[in-house]
């Protein structure tokens, strides 16, 4: 046998184990789904982490604890290897960014058991680019060109694509990235598939900029002023002394209304621009009922994790925005969300909730904040696993087969 022949037969051994895998996981799959949407399955499996009876914070608790079981035994996600520091595998850890970096190291690192190093195997293909750090070292303040961004995009698709056969199986639909930078949907839409097929998980999660929730998924913004997380809780009920308050700069048209509505306006709204100096922002929101998250120039805002740190209800202010996980948390349990028309009728809205379902909601509010916590190693359940399983969940809506045939 020649070469060219020898190389052909390879190719063709080759293509057959790759389509073994493939068969393997989407029977899989078809069984995991089957498995989740079976009420009774798992009934009697002990789960020490999850109470199903605390559900009302859930959308389908039963569901989501079948579905989440799934993903621990299955979920496999291949990371590309190419690419260098400090632009792809890494990013920030802290500050506002740091939900984009934390994911990143942590999906690197070895020990993580829904890592592969076979991409046969992967049902999930992890493209490891940090967009915050693009900006940082591509991207010249006040230009306003992005074209280095683009081609380091567009030709690192275009390596994956030739190198592997992965991307071209799928069009990208089985492949990830991940952004809590402003410019994370522009950086996608350089390369047209990435933006229309991959999943794409956003901070910026905002529906009317292409953010589609059947595909992609919404990232919560986590603001880590130092790295580490900060202190949880705050007062019972009773001892929350503030209706609501909110503080930030003037960033969009909307926390404009806001803060021209209700600034210096009424001693139950306390809004600032910026607080009087000895005040404490953490501790305005822990002593409040409630916490304004106004969107800023772009729909995420860190106020709504903040605001769930500190056990204050998250009052949602904006236009097109999709709450983290939230095909599976019933946001309405544990927020109020107001459209911009109703800024004016702030205080008349919140202080028509009783008391005792304000309570209910705040109780709530302490059940949901697990899952937003930023763990070192991360821990069941928390915003690391809850992000794998909004990827898991649109991994299930997949058939590879369907592309590859």
């Amino acid at each position: 046998m020649g070469n060219h022949d020898q190389r052909i037969s390879n190719r063709r051994r080759r293509r057959r184990k790759s389509n073994l895998f493939l068969e393997k996981i989407e029977a899989r799959l078809v069984k995991a789904r089957d498995i989740i949407m079976n009420k009774n399955s798992n009934t009697s499996i002990k789960d020490w982490d999850f109470n199903p009876r605390l559900g009302s914070i859930y959308r389908n608790p039963r569901g989501f604890h079948r579905s989440y079981l799934e993903m621990e035994k299955v979920l496999k996600i291949y990371v590309y290897e190419e690419g260098e520091g400090p632009i792809f595998h890494e990013g920030p850890c802290k500050n506002i960014y740091s939900s984009e970096g934390r994911f990143i190291n942590e999906i690197e690192k070895e020990k993580t058991v829904f890592r592969t190093r076979d991409p046969n195997r992967a049902l999930l293909y992890f493209l490891p680019f940090s967009v915050v750090r693009m900006v940082q070292y591509l991207y010249k303040d006040g230009t306003n060109d992005l074209s280095s961004i683009k081609t380091t995009v567009v030709d690192y698709v275009d390596l994956i694509s030739r190198k592997y056969p992965f991307w071209n199986r799928t069009l990208g639909a089985d492949h990830f990235m991940l952004s809590c930078h402003d410019w994370g949907p522009k950086t996608s839409s350089f390369v047209p598939s990435l933006f229309h097929n991959s999943i794409r998980v956003l901070c910026n999660a905002n529906t009317s900029e292409g953010f589609k929730p059947s595909k992609d998924a919404s990232l919560p913004e986590i603001n880590l002023f130092t790295g580490e997380m900060t202190s949880l809780g705050g007062p019972s009920p009773s001892k929350r002394t503030t209706l609501a308050f909110f503080a930030g700069r003037l960033h969009g048209h909307i926390r404009s209304l806001l803060l021209k509505r209700w600034k210096n306006n009424d001693t139950d709204i306390q809004v600032y621009e910026t607080l009087p100096r000895g005040v404490s922002y953490i501790e305005m929101l822990r002593n409040s009922k409630f916490c304004l998250c106004p969107s800023g120039y772009e729909v995420a805002s860190p106020r709504v994790v903040e605001a769930i740190y500190a056990e204050c209800v998250p009052v949602l202010i904006s236009d097109g925005y999709i709450p983290p996980f939230s095909d599976v948390l019933n946001w309405k349990a544990f927020s109020v969300e107001i459209k911009v028309k109703d800024i004016p009728r702030i205080k008349e809205i919140l202080m028509g909730i009783s008391s005792s379902h304000y309570v209910r909601m705040q109780r709530r509010v302490k059940m949901a904040q697990r899952h937003f916590v930023v763990n070192d190693p991360p821990k069941r359940y928390d915003v690391f696993h809850m992000t794998l399983h909004s990827l898991w969940l649109r991994r299930l809506n997949i058939r590879v087969a369907d592309y590859y045939s």
